[in-house]
């Protein structure tokens, strides 16, 4: 759904690494990986809407209407069923965990 926008991309990279190179001793990563994807998801509508507002301020039909489509885009990417039921992100935790566990 963010193939136009790389840099929103890599942005959810980094807060996935994050948990990966940081990891919480006392919660899951599946869990802390919901927790940033939700808070990086819900900037991200966040700012399409302070876009979408400063179009419509700036009274350009086209302007106001790409900042549109890019809220609405926004908006459902950062709807957490959209994503949450994806089980490639699921697997992927489920294989890092059974990883470590192997190596204890």
């Amino acid at each position: 759904m963010l193939k136009d926008y790389p840099g929103h991309i890599d942005r959810l990279q980094e807060v996935l690494n994050t948990v990966i190179n940081d990891p919480s001793p006392l919660t899951p990563e599946f869990e802390v990986a919901v927790w940033v994807l939700e808070s990086r998801l819900e900037a991200f509508y966040r700012e399409a809407e302070t876009e979408f507002e400063a179009a419509q301020a700036n009274g350009n039909p086209e302007s106001i209407a790409q900042a549109n489509e890019k809220q609405r885009l926004m908006s459902k990417v950062s709807w957490r069923h959209v994503w949450f039921t994806d089980e490639a992100l699921w697997d992927y935790f489920q294989r890092r965990q059974e990883s470590i566990l192997r190596r204890r």
